[in-house]
This record gives structure tokens, C-alpha cells and sequence, in this order.
């Protein structure tokens, strides 16, 4: 496949590359599962939106550059490949964002995008519960409409609600049909975290980070006006949402590309011990070679949409391909650095690249879980792309 760029487009690239050249932060950010981290990065985030570069495809009038979806795979190029800080706000501008510009009231667009888009409201996502963890349709938490049709009551549990203990919102999924079952009788809601009677305990990750939480209601007061989309049409909302989480938005091509390059370059710097094991000089090709084929398949996708086409049930191959491939790539990375990675990962002279290999080996462990664990996602594929029985 041979891509060929405007002059618009390579104007665009060369906009980009040049403002964050200037503007990079001089040292790394603390990780963004810190409350300091967090911070650091919603300042960077607030710097982005400044220079009309925190959500280049949204509308102008809402906080971004009215960019298509070609230059936005030339800005994640160009963003990841300078090694640009990762992006803290991910659920609500890749995520709830979308979701927003499909189903929001004119009125909750212009409230909450533009904040969304400088990180003024940091967002995260109450799907799963203590009961109902890849298999949305077992909510249990209930939004009770008021008497007067005002406001909802929430109570419940969420888990594993990701950097929420930071976060200024939450998004989910509720039951607010008494009697409802499975996905019929579900509203999505949207409720700060700092009402009465919300309580966010951490979950420590396995790096020893508050990378998740759970989340408590009793008695929540949320306002109607706070529901996207119809009274029990909740869970056709949420669908999409989880489209754009699986499909291309949550976890772009350059993100994977840059990371095989990292691994090209620490299989050059071992090569010597390395090449001991054959294996690894091929999985590290094998990595390359996958993160290229998934953004030229990335390219595709954006054509086909250009056309009119939709995102369906192949959001699912997206989401197998990008979790598995990073956790294969980080798995090559810790058997190049061999029993010495954990070791290296915490000394000092090893600087930040040991460390970074340890604490992405770790993160990608959860990539086939999360955003629907992989089983459920062959599932989807085998029944609604290839059209197989169910079992």
C-alpha cells in the first residue's frame, strides 16, 4: 500500500512535528496512576488544547481543530513518535467524546466537550461491577427516576474504574428499569465524583500504582439532564462506546509503531546475548512487522469511513490485534533483557528505559481483559462476522 499525503496534510505533519519539537516537556512525566502524575499530565493536556492539538478531528466550536481522520493518524505519527507523554484523559476524549457527538443534546455537547478537551473535567468509566465484569448486561447498580422526573438516585458499585480516583466524573451504565434484566432497562449517566455520597477506594495495580478504583453510590443525586440518550436505551449507547474503545480511536497505530521501534533498538543494543535464543530476532521482526500491518489496516479503516462505512462487530479483530500485539512485544522486551529486567528495572544506573519495559509488561498483562476480554471478542467475531452457530 502506497500513501500518498496532500500538501495540506504533509503541512499538517510538519506543524505538529515542529511544535513538539519546542514544546516536549525537558524531563519525563511522573506516571499518571500518581496524583502528581496525574496533575503533570493535565497540564500537558491543557498545553495541547491551547495550541489546538488536544483533540485535532472535534469541531472547532468544541474545543478542537476540525481536522479528518487522516491528518488525526498523522498527528498520533508524529505525537508518538517524539515520545510526547502518554494521554491522561483517554476516557473521556476517546471514549465518552464520541459518544457524546453521536447521542448528546446540542446542550451537553457545549457543556461538556470543550472542558473535556482542556482537561478541565477528567473522566472514568463505571462499567464493570463486583458481578458484572466482561459481561456488561449483568448491571446490578439502579438509577431510580425521582417523583417529580427531575433527577435520578444512584446506588451501587463500580470496579475497576480506571484512574478514577483522580477523576472529576464518572460514566456508566445503570438500571434504571425496576425488573429489567440482561441489556434491556439500562440508562448511561454521567455523575461527578464529588456528590454526596459517591466514595472511591483505590485498587493498587501491580506496579504498586492506584491505577484503578471502585466505586460506592448511596443515594447519588444525578440530574436528568445528565442521561445520554433515551430512558433504557442505555445499553445501544453504550455499544458504540465500546466500539470506539475496541475500533481505532482508544488505542491508536502509532502508539504500537513506536513501541516496536523502541524494541528494534533494545534488540540492537543486546543483540550480542540476544541472538543466544533465534526466537527473539524473530519475534522482534514478527513485532515490527505487526505494528506496521496494523496501521496500514488502520488506514483502510479510515478510507472505508471516509466512504460512508461504519465500525461493527470488526472492532473486535481491532481490539484482539492491539492487546495481544502488546503484550507480545513486551514479553520479547523482558526475555531480551533476560532474569537481569526486573533487577535493572529498579536501579538507578539502568535509567528509565528498564524501568519503562518492566512497568508496559505489566500494564499490557490487562490488555486482553480489558475493553471486553478477548474470549468474549472471538465470540462476537465467530457469531456476528463469520456467522457460526453459537455453542
Amino acid at each position: 500500500m502506497d500513501l500518498v499525503y496532500t500538501p495540506k496534510q504533509q503541512a499538517f505533519r510538519a506543524e505538529v512535528r515542529s511544535w513538539l519539537a519546542a514544546n516536549l516537556p525537558k524531563a519525563p512525566l511522573a506516571s499518571y496512576d500518581t496524583r502528581e502524575g496525574f496533575e503533570q499530565h493535565r497540564e500537558w493536556e491543557r498545553r495541547l488544547f491551547e495550541n489546538r492539538l488536544s483533540m485535532v478531528m472535534w469541531p472547532e466550536a468544541l474545543g478542537g481543530r476540525g481536522c479528518d481522520l487522516i491528518e488525526w493518524l498523522i498527528f498520533e505519527e508524529e505525537y508518538y513518535g517524539a515520545g510526547a507523554p502518554m494521554r491522561v484523559n483517554q476516557n473521556g476524549q476517546l471514549l465518552l467524546g464520541p459518544t457524546l457527538m453521536e447521542f448528546g443534546t446540542e446542550a451537553q455537547k457545549q457543556r461538556f466537550l470543550p472542558r473535556m478537551a482542556a482537561s478541565d473535567d477528567m473522566w472514568a468509566q463505571g462499567w464493570s461491577e463486583p458481578n458484572a465484569g466482561s459481561d456488561m448486561a449483568a448491571i446490578t447498580s439502579k438509577a431510580t427516576l425521582s417523583a417529580d422526573g427531575t433527577h435520578y438516585i444512584l446506588n451501587g458499585q463500580k470496579t475497576w474504574s480506571t484512574r478514577a480516583i483522580f477523576a472529576d466524573w464518572v460514566f456508566g451504565l445503570f438500571r434504571s428499569e425496576a425488573g429489567s434484566s440482561r441489556h434491556h432497562g439500562l440508562s448511561y449517566l454521567m455523575a461527578p465524583l464529588d456528590a454526596p455520597g459517591v466514595t472511591i477506594r483505590p485498587i493498587i495495580a501491580l506496579n504498586g500504582k492506584q491505577a484503578f478504583a471502585e466505586i460506592f453510590f448511596d443515594d447519588v443525586k444525578v440530574p436528568v439532564e445528565n442521561r445520554i440518550g433515551e430512558e433504557g436505551q442505555g445499553w445501544h449507547v453504550a455499544m458504540a462506546t465500546a466500539g470506539f474503545e475496541r475500533g481505532l480511536l482508544l488505542r491508536s497505530p502509532a502508539r504500537f509503531q513506536a513501541t516496536a521501534r523502541k524494541l528494534v533498538s533494545l534488540y540492537q543494543a543486546n543483540r550480542a546475548s540476544a541472538d543466544r535464543d533465534p526466537s527473539i530476532r524473530d519475534a522482534v521482526c514478527e513485532a515490527w512487522m505487526g505494528a506496521e500491518a496494523y496501521a496500514l489496516s488502520a488506514y483502510h479503516t479510515v478510507g472505508r469511513l471516509a466512504k460512508g462505512a461504519k465500525i461493527g462487530a470488526e472492532a473486535s479483530t481491532n481490539k484482539i490485534v492491539w492487546s495481544e500485539l502488546d503484550l507480545k512485544m513486551h514479553e520479547t522486551a523482558m526475555r531480551i533483557l533476560g532474569p537481569r529486567g526486573e533487577l535493572l528495572a529498579d536501579a538507578p544506573e539502568a535509567g528509565a528505559d528498564a524501568a519503562g519495559w518492566l512497568d508496559g509488561f505489566l500494564f499490557a498483562q490487562a490488555g486482553p481483559i480489558y475493553a471486553g476480554t478477548n474470549e468474549i471478542q472471538r465470540n462476537i467475531i465467530a457469531e456476528r462476522m463469520l456467522g457460526l452457530p453459537k455453542s
